[in-house]
């Protein structure tokens, strides 16, 4: 547990949420079942393993030592939740207390975050610069006279949306089937003052005809969950969504293609491209953030845009 600690004895002021502590990366050995985040004001320490009442102390000690240093005179807020498979996250409040609503920001931007219930807090961390990518290509396309349309799949609490939206995005269509996290990103537009979106909770695969309706569309973002049954399963799954893209795009269209699932590598999305979707273009792999590094890049978060050919009339 020393890399955590030294950790958070280094750790510095910050305003925007971000992650502190990577253990799940497999760069510091011992570790591998630690993560800690900060969504100000509020420390988050996940661990895939149970941790005892002495190692719980330590990091609290710990975390009150470093707070007490960085933001001298605040309270330290700290929460601990233990996540194992086929359970349940169990989720304590280990001091202080917790902003309700809670509102964070990442690069300027407001979102609503719940780091007191559920597994997912309402803002992927490691998908920073994914968004980062969403609004600078956005933004680099102005000849687009009326704006771009842009469809967000697996659209959960709509950051795209959002960062599409700011850069100057003029449509973007959000689907989810969970209407709860929609709900959560149509709050997050309000935070951010931003109209223009539409908000879908139905099931992607039974609703093509409302999706094709809507385009074709200049940008298309696909972050689904690897396993989430009865909703997609990557590994029968994105193959049939794959075959959709082509035919959902304009020319000279972009799609961002996300996979979090340490067992499949980027071939096994650029393999189902060029047996579905050949005749989009891979363009590039957008690099995870910094704080998220991994002593194997192939098992951590893959973000990888295509386009599709340009018009030949």
């Amino acid at each position: 547990m020393q890399a955590l600690l030294d950790a958070i004895a280094r750790m510095e002021p910050s305003t925007d949420a971000q992650r502190i502590f990577h253990g799940r990366g497999g760069l510091h050995p011992g570790c591998e079942h630690l993560a800690l985040d900060i969504f100000p004001p509020v420390l988050v320490l996940t661990s895939f393993a149970p941790l005892d009442a002495d190692a719980l102390a330590a990091i609290g000690d710990a975390l009150g030592r470093r707070w007490g240093e960085i933001a001298a005179g605040q309270p330290l807020n700290w929460v601990y939740q233990l996540r194992q498979s086929a359970a349940p996250a169990e989720t304590r409040l280990m001091a202080g207390e917790v902003p309700d609503p809670h509102v964070v920001t990442e690069a300027g931007t407001r979102y609503r975050v719940h780091v007191l219930r559920g597994q997912n807090h309402g803002l992927f961390l490691d998908m920073a610069e994914g968004r980062r990518w969403v609004g600078a290509h956005v933004a680099a396309h102005p000849e687009h006279r009326h704006g771009l349309k842009v469809l967000n799949l697996f659209a959960y609490t709509c950051a795209f949306s959002v960062v599409a939206l700011q850069a100057g995005a003029r449509q973007v269509v959000n689907m989810d089937m969970a209407q709860g996290a929609l709900a959560t990103g149509q709050q997050n537009h309000r935070l951010n003052e931003l109209s223009g979106a539409s908000f879908l909770a139905h099931d992607i695969f039974s609703s093509w005809g409302k999706i094709t309706r809507g385009g074709p569309y200049h940008l298309i973002v696909v972050d689904p969950p690897s396993y989430q049954k009865g909703s997609f399963v990557a590994t029968k799954d994105y193959a049939r969504l794959m075959r959709r893209l082509p035919d959902l795009l304009r020319p000279g269209g972009h799609v961002l293609l996300c996979l979090n699932a340490p067992e499949m590598g980027t071939s096994f999305l650029r393999e189902h491209m060029r047996e579905h979707a050949p005749e989009l273009e891979f363009v590039e792999r957008v690099a995870n953030p910094g704080a998220f590094a991994d002593i194997d890049p192939e098992r951590s978060l893959k973000v990888l845009a295509y386009r599709a050919p340009a018009s030949t009339a």
